[in-house]
C-alpha cells in the first residue's frame, strides 16, 4: 500500500500525512490476512478517523427476513420520532468480506441528522461464508420489505425512498436500483459513493493506483476472491456497467475519490445512466482517496460530502 510520490503529489496535504501515518503503522497487509482476522482488524479500526457521532431521537435495531428464511440484522436511523419520514436502505462497503452496520454507524447517524431523512442500514452477509449472489438477494429482500409493510410499521413514508451505499454497497445499491425498477417500486434516488461497476479491474485508474494508497491490486483481488466465482464476474448483479439497459432507473447522485482504482468505472456508470436519459448529479472529490467517507475528523472532503448527500436527498425527497 505504498504509493509512489508521484501519486502522493496527487493528494491533499492532509490526505497524503493520513497516508503517510498508515504505511508507517505496525499492521500487515489486509490482503495477507484470513477473512476473520481482516473482519477483526477493520471492526477495531473503524471510528478512529470519524466525525463525533450525533445523537439521533430514533435509534432502533430490528430484523428483516430474507428469501432463505435467515433474519438480516438492520438498524434505523431517524432526526425525530416523527411518523411519515421518507428513508434511504443503505449498504455498507467493504468489498462484500469486511464492515457491517458498526463500521458504518457515524455515516448514517450523519446522513440521516442531515438529510431530516431516516436511515436503514443493512447488515447483508458477508463472504466468504455467503457468496455471491447473496449479498445481492439479501438487499433485493430488504428493499422488498422496506417498500411494504416493514416500512410501513415502522411508520416510514414508503412512497420516498432511495437506496445508496459506499464500494461494494454502491454496487449493491446500483444493483437495487435496476431490481426496483424492474419490480415496480419507485425510487426517489440511488446514492452511489465510489461504487463498483466492472466486471474486471481494467480500467486506466486501476492500473494508475494498482499500489493504492489506501485500496490497491493486491486488496481488492483478495475482496473478489473471497466473494464471487470467476465465471460470475460478467453477471449484471455483480458489475451493473454489464446491464444491458439501464432505461427509467431512478436518478442517480455520484460521489467519487480522484485518487481511487474504482474511480473510472464510476464514471463511466455515471455516464452509462447520463446515455440512457437518467438524470445524475457527479461530484468528484479531488486529492482523496477511496475510503475516505469515514474520514471526516482528519479530511475535509469526506465533511463536504456528508454534507452534499445529505442535500441530494433532501431534494430528491421533497
Amino acid at each position: 500500500m505504498s504509493a509512489s510520490p508521484e501519486i502522493l503529489a496527487q493528494l491533499t496535504p492532509a490526505m497524503r500525512l493520513l497516508v503517510q501515518r498508515m504505511a508507517q503503522a505496525p499492521y500487515p497487509p489486509m490482503h495477507t490476512l484470513t477473512p476473520q482476522q481482516a473482519k477483526l482488524a477493520y471492526a477495531k479500526s473503524v471510528g478512529v478517523l470519524d466525525v463525533p457521532k450525533p445523537e439521533l431521537a430514533r435509534v432502533q435495531d430490528l430484523g428483516i427476513p430474507a428469501r432463505d428464511g435467515a433474519a438480516l440484522h438492520a438498524r434505523l436511523y431517524a432526526p425525530t420520532e416523527a411518523q411519515g419520514l421518507p428513508v434511504l436502505l443503505f449498504t455498507h462497503g467493504g468489498g462484500f468480506t469486511i464492515g457491517s452496520v458498526d463500521s458504518h454507524d457515524i455515516f448514517c447517524r450523519v446522513l440521516s441528522s442531515l438529510s431530516g431523512a431516516a436511515v436503514l442500514s443493512l447488515d447483508y452477509r458477508l463472504a466468504p461464508e455467503w457468496r455471491f449472489p447473496t449479498a445481492v438477494f439479501d438487499t433485493w429482500d430488504a428493499l422488498g420489505w422496506l417498500a411494504g409493510e416493514g416500512g410501513r410499521a415502522l411508520g416510514l413514508d414508503t412512497s420516498r425512498l432511495a437506496v445508496g451505499g459506499d464500494s461494494a454497497g454502491g454496487t449493491l445499491a446500483a444493483v437495487a436500483a435496476l431490481h426496483a425498477r424492474d419490480q415496480g417500486i419507485p425510487l426517489a434516488l440511488q446514492l452511489l459513493i465510489y461504487p463498483g461497476t466492472t466486471d474486471h479491474q481494467d480500467t486506466p485508474s486501476h492500473a494508475r493506483y494498482a499500489d493504492g494508497p489506501v485500496l490497491d491490486k493486491a486488496l481488492i483481488d483478495w475482496f473478489f476472491a473471497q466473494y464471487i466465482d470467476e465465471a460470475d464476474r460478467s453477471d449484471w448483479r455483480f458489475a451493473p456497467l454489464k446491464s444491458a439497459d439501464v432505461d427509467g432507473v431512478a436518478p442517480a447522485w455520484v460521489g467519487l475519490a480522484e485518487c481511487d482504482p474504482l474511480v473510472d468505472e464510476g464514471v463511466l456508470y455515471a455516464d452509462k445512466l447520463r446515455a440512457a436519459g437518467v438524470p445524475v448529479e457527479l461530484e468528484i472529490y479531488r486529492g482523496v482517496t477511496h475510503g475516505f467517507i469515514t474520514m471526516g475528523r482528519a479530511i475535509a472532503e469526506a465533511r463536504q460530502l456528508h454534507h452534499d448527500a445529505a442535500q441530494a436527498l433532501r431534494k430528491a425527497f421533497s
